[in-house]
């Protein structure tokens, strides 16, 4: 026997009312969370500085040319002037023609538009790459950087973390009256890398000099992943160690420190400051926004 027509019907207006409830109480589909991700694009304000995050990049293999057009491609429409590079810039040889090969023909594009690249040095860095004039370090193992009164960065030598920088750290920081504090180095404070993690000794070096002078987020790389780990202290934490290498599914997600994890692909970051808030989006070898959000600068706690 066949079914009543008005069957049909009411199955459709079910489904109608399951999707209108879904998105009223918060459940979303994949299509919508894919919306969602739209919404919290990058808002390419005039005025506000942009920039964007690479790490552990330097193989020379096509899969870091293609995510360097991912990059050229972003820079079209969202016109950021700086890069920071957050170690493993070189794997393998550094002679000419391997910078020419891992870093000057995938990223011609960015050089040639007048973006600017800073450098920290990770574990697999020759340390003459700080004398390299395209990774604007100065002959500076770690160095600090201000593109806008309200914005400075902090790039460390995390493989060799000597008291000197320590201290030196702790002086330019206290110094800084910088709204944003950012600082970037290879090795992970916090990370639920499987083959690395966290790096506990430089936690407990750096940490509370972290807390106390304000620090809002810190940039990192070495496990080859991109992780947004949750605040710690009130600082949030990133990985962004998928530029060039990849080791995929290598994320322990029963660390309890992941807010958001890719680790299936290359990704890079983007991000926007404007006033009290910092944009970012993270973009994988596709094209396809894995992660976006909007984070606040840290306030310096009243006496």
């Amino acid at each position: 026997m066949r079914p009543p027509r008005w069957i049909p019907f009411l199955a459709l207006l079910a489904a109608v009312c399951l999707a209108t409830a879904c998105r009223e109480s918060g459940i979303q589909t994949d299509a919508i969370a894919a919306q969602a991700a739209d919404a919290a694009s990058l808002p390419n304000k005039a005025g506000s500085f942009k920039f964007a995050v690479l790490g552990d990049f330097g193989v020379g293999a096509k899969t870091q040319y293609q995510l360097a057009d991912q990059m050229a491609t972003l820079h079209d429409r969202f016109t950021y002037g700086t890069v920071v590079l957050v170690g493993d810039n070189m794997y393998g040889g550094e002679r000419p023609q391997d910078f020419k090969a891992k870093f000057e023909k995938p990223y011609k594009p960015l050089l040639d538009a007048g973006v600017k690249f800073y450098a920290s040095l990770g574990n697999h860095d020759a340390r003459e790459q700080r004398y390299y004039k395209p990774f604007n370090m100065d002959g500076q193992l770690y160095y600090t950087f201000s593109p806008t009164a309200d914005v400075r960065f902090f790039a460390l030598e995390s493989t060799y973390m000597v008291p000197e920088q320590v201290a030196w750290l702790e002086k330019e920081l206290k110094a800084s009256s910088s709204k944003w504090k950012l600082v970037f180095l290879h090795h992970p404070l916090y990370s639920s890398g499987e083959r690395h993690g966290s790096d506990t000794l430089l936690k407990e070096a750096l940490e509370p000099l972290f807390v106390k002078y304000d620090v809002s987020v810190v940039l990192t790389g070495h496990d080859h992943f991109y992780e947004r780990v949750k605040p710690q202290k009130d600082i949030t934490y990133f990985v962004v160690g998928s530029g060039g290498k990849l080791r995929s599914g290598n994320i322990d997600r029963g660390t309890g420190l992941t807010a958001k994890g890719f680790d299936t692909d290359l990704a890079f970051m983007a991000a926007e400051i404007d006033g009290d808030q910092m944009y970012f989006n993270t973009i994988s070898r596709t094209g396809q926004v894995v992660d976006s959000g909007v984070l606040a600068a840290r306030k310096p706690l009243s006496p």
